[in-house]
């Protein structure tokens, strides 16, 4: 029995670039959903829907839905959901892909580090770090760009900086510019806590996922037949709802990010009262200057 490392194995090489298993594994997963875009596109040129497309249609509604229970609000569902829902497929395809026959039990021997080893030609995509912690900076990164599009360089970046916030304090009351400074540091443990959104998004999908492949590679190691299957639909499941908790999540932080900052309106509001009534004072005032002349 051979525990598999934790990094992937390369396989062979394009040029100097190393295509590992668990890339071989991704790459059919993105050859699947090419071929369900292609019957799809076909079946929407040939006329009447059939049942593969009502399906494909059924699924994307019923994702949509799910969306909606976020956003609460079906335009942003139908922008979010391009990136939630890929991910989610993509997520859930790499994972059921990694409990199929072959993957982990078809061997090639390879030179790694100046040793002759043996490493299995597929293994799961997601139980390789590099692709975790690739899709959990596209999500943070692209969290932040759609809060930018939706409310604004200064207005987004304001709830982890808060600086106008602080400059607007200065004349107010002393408290509210404690008040502003208490929020400043906040925002530096927010930009911590974006990192840490990175670190959580990839480790958890990597770490049940590779647990997952070290469980299925001992039991079979310790009994061919049988005793592995329930283990195998407890990998389905787990693929499944870590496919679900990662999607989730990313369509969280579009949500947050994306939703003006607490307060923001209430401080407009303030603004525009203050100034109406200034003007007031100022209407109040010029007849008794006319009645005093």
């Amino acid at each position: 029995m051979t525990i598999p490392p934790i990094a992937a194995e390369p396989i062979f090489h394009i040029g100097s670039f190393p295509i590992t298993n668990s890339l071989i594994n991704a790459w059919l997963a993105v050859a699947v959903f090419a071929v369900i875009a292609y019957l799809v596109k076909r079946s929407l040129t040939s006329g009447a829907p059939g049942r593969f497309q009502s399906a494909v249609e059924g699924l994307i509604e019923f994702m949509l839905g799910y969306v909606d229970q976020v956003t609460n609000d079906r335009a942003k569902s139908k922008k979010f959901l391009p990136l939630v829902g890929t991910l989610f497929l993509f997520i859930l395809v790499c994972n059921w892909m990694g409990v199929m026959p072959g993957v982990g039990s078809l061997w090639r021997t390879i030179e790694l580090h100046g040793h002759i080893e043996n490493a299995p030609i597929f293994r799961p995509a997601n139980a390789d770090l590099n692709l975790t912690l690739a899709m959990a900076l596209l999500t943070v990164i692209t969290s932040h760009l759609v809060g930018i599009i939706t409310i604004g360089f200064f207005a987004h970046w304001n709830k982890f900086i808060a600086l106008g916030t602080f400059f607007k304090s200065l004349r107010k009351k002393p408290m509210d510019i404690v008040v502003a400074l208490v929020e400043m540091l906040v925002g530096v443990i927010e930009f911590f806590a974006e990192i840490a959104k990175v670190v959580s998004l990839s480790l958890r999908l990597f770490g049940n996922i590779f647990a997952g492949e070290v469980l299925i590679t001992v039991m079979y190691a310790l009994v061919a037949y049988g005793v592995p299957l329930p283990f195998t639909f407890l990998e389905l499941i787990v693929g499944t709802v870590q496919a679900t908790v990662f999607a989730m999540l990313a369509l969280v932080y579009l949500t947050i990010l994306s939703e003006k900052p607490h307060g923001h309106e209430e401080e407009h509001r303030e603004d525009e009262l203050g100034e109406a009534h200034g003007l007031g004072d100022e209407h109040r005032l010029a007849p008794q200057g006319a009645n005093a002349s």
